[in-house]
């Protein structure tokens, strides 16, 4: 909140204005909607009016730059009468008579300021317009309680209106509104955010990178270190066959080594999660490892076969074949099979550059699942031309291939034992389908671990990853949430959505229906969520549906906490027992949930209501599991469009005890988490080695990755 940071929001709504503005240099309300993207019609209305200095209907950049430059150097109670006037609806005078009058007598501005007062239904008007600001929806008679609420805490004198005085003392009850009135007014009228300055020292030279990554980074200096012994090794043993010949040599046997390198056999590596490996290897790495191989693969092929071809090029020079007939025939005997190494090897590279294409982000995050997901089973073909391609292959393939098809015949015999059914379907808010399936007797699994699921109706040959979302503890069935956001999601929620057109009790007919809808589960697969509970200070952070994988440990955390519940039978007072034993050693939980909008949050609130009932009572060391909720499309409490409703949702929350957006007890703060002082307030709590769990969008796993090496966190991330 800098000179320099005015300075540049200055700049920026010059160029802003410039642009929009016509020949005449001059804005009108709709261009004035745009130039400083306030999207409300009455915040921009507002503005707009006690910006028209001259009543032209009509803004000039002069008279813009002018009335901003009291936001910027005013006083805080020069911004906060401007907010007073925002809020006195039927106020008269501009702030054109305002700014000059400041410059003689500050105190007799209020005076001028309008009507000199804010009645209960210029508030109301200014609520209902905060809400649709921050996209929040809420019945009138909510919107009524929070005017009620806002009003009788301001109006002291109970007048029935509320005076510049009373709005500045009723600020006065929430330090951190004041001290936003002090700040720059790039953050008041929200402009664009800029970007944070670039770290002097990249992450990956820090020390704190080096240590919370040390099993990453040991395991890839060894994998770089093997694989250029074998490169080596493999040029030394071919030297007679000149340089070339040694390059290709030397990349063929390192795709020995790393087309064997199975990384992705989640049976073998869920069973090594439970074994003393997990210290040493990073196993939640394995995607991202799988993802470099996949990457060295490519690579070393591109080098191989570049190097062939030189190669054939020097021997063609001397020899009664062209380079068109080493390349693409098998006249020149090539190869352990019939001479088919030069045909296999044009295959092959065409089928791995493919793969790659098809597993590239843009694919899998575009809707277009299926594409990686077919072309990703060529790895047989990758495998079976290998063979022949290559003499030495099958000695590499032996023993991995062995337990690649050892887990294959495993997960088909336990997909397939027994017959699941999905006996419950209930579509949710932002087009969420939960599932509620049978769970087969020997079906076991931990908290946040996920399954394939195969559904014939939807697609008979389609295998998709989803965490389960119900506990351990239910005995009787798993749950699924899904959310919509590719062809077979969407598919999915389409095929159970129909029979609400056609009956006037939807519900009742999709349970009927759902029970003759077959479906079959493979798993469960383990995820690093495993270790929470080996961890003493946990933060669970889920950002919209990746909330899943934390709602079976949430759950799971809700049946032990009534397992040690003890009441009195004298007094019914109840208590939990001391949580913290050989299966569980957390002693502190921090939840926070990060959602876009609204309705994000009703499909869970249920279980979040139930968790807070059951820690009705404090606990003597303080709450044991504490929820932290984000709305982004909320404006924070740092925008003056949304000073008032903050405040009125943080009255009405204190007396009702409950947040209006969600029902739950936990207030629901607007905009994103600040997470340096999210981590701070952790950091301060010295519960024990904290472990971060996140599951959501890359993007934001950077940011709290980040903030987790400053701090000496561990990191772990869902991967799929």
């Amino acid at each position: 909140m800098s000179l320099d940071e005015d300075a540049r929001w200055l700049e920026w709504v010059t160029k802003q204005f410039e642009t929009i503005a016509g020949d005449d240099k001059e804005i009108d309300i709709d261009e004035f909607k745009t130039a400083l993207k306030v999207k409300e019609s009455f915040f921009a209305e507002r503005f707009f009016a006690l910006f028209d200095s001259d009543g032209s209907s009509s803004i000039s950049l002069d008279e813009l730059l002018e009335a901003l430059d009291l936001l910027i150097h005013g006083s805080e109670t020069d911004k906060l009468r401007f907010l007073f006037q925002v809020y006195d609806v039927d106020g008269r005078y501009s702030s054109y008579f305002l700014l000059r009058l400041v410059l003689v007598s500050v105190s007799s501005w209020f005076f001028f300021a309008g009507s000199g007062s804010i009645d209960p239904d210029e508030l109301r008007t200014v609520l209902k317009s905060c809400l649709r600001e921050s996209a929040i929806s809420l019945p009138e008679e909510k919107l009524d309680d929070l005017t009620l609420a806002l009003f009788e805490s301001a109006d002291k004198d109970n007048s029935g209106s509320i005076t510049f005085e009373e709005l500045k003392a009723e600020l006065e009850n929430f330090p951190e509104v004041m001290e936003n009135l002090t700040i720059s007014a790039a953050n008041w009228l929200k402009p664009p955010e800029v970007d944070q300055k670039k770290r002097q020292t990249p992450r990956y030279l820090t020390r704190v990178y080096w240590q919370n990554n040390s099993r990453k980074l040991l395991f890839l200096c060894v994998y770089a270190l093997l694989s250029l012994l074998l490169f080596v090794g493999a040029m030394l043993q071919n030297s007679h066959g000149g340089a070339w010949f040694m390059v290709a040599k030397g990349c063929g046997q390192c795709l020995n080594f790393n087309c064997t390198f199975l990384l992705m056999l989640r049976r073998c590596l869920t069973w090594l999660r439970a074994t003393w490996v997990v210290r040493v290897l990073p196993l939640d790495q394995n995607i991202l490892l799988h993802q470099i191989v996949g990457y060295a693969i490519l690579c070393y092929t591109l080098v191989h076969t570049t190097a062939h071809i030189f190669n054939f090029v020097h021997l063609s020079e001397n020899s009664t074949f062209s380079l068109w007939e080493y390349l693409l025939t098998t006249r020149p005997g090539i190869g352990w099979v019939k001479g088919t190494a030069s045909l296999t090897g044009v295959v092959l590279q065409v089928v791995i550059c493919l793969m790659v294409l098809c597993s590239s982000t843009f694919v899998r995050r575009s809707g277009h699942f299926e594409v990686f997901y077919w072309s990703h089973l060529s790895y047989i073909w990758v495998w079976s031309l290998l063979m022949v391609h290559c003499a030495n292959f099958w000695k590499w393939f032996l023993v991995p291939g062995l337990a690649f098809i050892l887990e294959k015949i495993v997960g088909i015999a336990v997909s397939r034992m027994g017959g699941l059914y999905i006996v419950e379907v209930n579509l949710l808010p932002s087009k969420v389908t939960h599932l509620v399936i049978k769970r087969p007797q020997f079906f076991h699994f931990k908290p946040g671990d996920y399954v394939y699921i195969n559904i014939p109706v939807i697609a008979k040959y389609e295998w998709h990853p989803f965490t389960i979302s119900s506990a351990p503890e239910q005995s009787d069935a798993l749950w699924l949430h899904i959310r919509s956001m590719g062809q077979w999601t969407n598919r999915l929620y389409e095929y159970f959505r129909q029979p609400e057109t056609e009956t006037v009790n939807p519900k009742r007919l999709m349970s009927l229906m759902c029970i003759f809808c077959q479906c079959y589960v493979d798993g469960p697969y383990g995820t690093p969520t495993r270790q929470i509970f080996a961890s003493e200070h946990a933060v669970l952070i889920g950002a919209g549906i990746g909330i899943t994988p934390f709602a079976s440990i949430l759950q799971s955390i809700m049946y032990r906490y009534r397992r040690r519940k003890q009441n009195c039978p004298n007094c019914n007072y109840s208590w939990c027992e001391n949580i913290k034993d050989s299966e569980m050693k957390l002693r502190k939980v921090d939840f926070i949930w990060i959602n876009r909008d609204q309705k994000s949050f009703e499909w869970f609130v249920s279980l979040l209501t139930k968790l807070e009932m059951d820690q009705a009572d404090e606990e003597p060391e303080g709450r044991f599991l504490e929820m932290h909720m984000y709305m982004t499309s909320a404006l924070s409490k740092n925008d003056m469009k949304a000073i008032g409703l903050q405040m009125a949702l943080d009255l009405l929350a204190k007396k009702e005890k409950r947040d209006s957006i969600t029902g739950l007890r936990t207030r629901t703060q607007p905009g994103r988490p600040e997470w340096g002082k999210v981590f701070q307030k952790v950091f301060e709590e010295n519960k024990g080695k904290v472990h971060v769990f996140y599951c959501g969008s890359p993007a934001l796993a950077k940011v709290i990755k980040a903030q987790c090496e400053h701090f000496g966190f561990n990191f772990y991330k869902e991967n799929f």
